[in-house]
């Protein structure tokens, strides 16, 4: 399974990936908006958006892109890896 986390903490990005592989997924992090996202996004299985630190129009931008591409969307409000991987074994029973 693939990942892609937009928003979150930069020192935390590494962690991120980790919790990822301990779920056996894939993961790409983006804290920042470093030019256009949607070309950087590729097909994940699913989209993970930490809401509380990252812009509305970078919101915006990458859930249009999810939904054109039919990608789910998980939005979490707080950007910890207990929030993660709360989020993470939600969507791998789903």
């Amino acid at each position: 399974m693939s990942v892609v986390i937009v928003g979150g903490n930069e020192r935390m990005a590494g962690q991120y990936e980790d919790i990822c592989k301990e779920h056996g997924c894939k993961a790409k992090v983006f804290t920042k908006e470093s030019g256009s996202l949607k070309r950087k996004l590729g097909s994940p299985d699913l989209l993970i958006l930490f809401i509380s630190t990252v812009s509305h129009k970078m919101v915006i931008s990458v859930t249009q892109e999810a939904k054109r591409n039919q990608i789910p969307v998980a939005r979490v409000h707080t950007s910890s890896a207990t929030a993660l991987r709360a989020a993470l074994s939600q969507w791998m029973v789903s």
